[in-house]
């Protein structure tokens, strides 16, 4: 399952990162967000979603989210 599908709310862990991009990996590392970390949609939008990492929340569009799988 991946954030897109992701219910608002609910924590979930992440399980894998499916990016070909490196300095994209890079960035979700500096965010907190990689394999084993908890994180949890706060909420739904029409471009993607805002998800709680650690102390911070981000919005991410609908491409990243689907490809971090939870």
């Amino acid at each position: 399952m991946t954030l897109v599908d992701a219910v608002e709310g609910k924590e979930y862990t992440v399980q894998k990162i499916s990016t070909d991009d490196e300095e994209l990996d890079a960035f979700l590392f500096s965010l907190g967000c990689y394999e084993g970390e908890p994180i949890t949609v706060v909420s739904h939008l029409k471009g993607g979603c805002v998800v709680s990492i650690k102390d911070g929340r981000y919005n991410i569009d609908k491409q990243l989210a689907a490809a971090i799988q939870i």
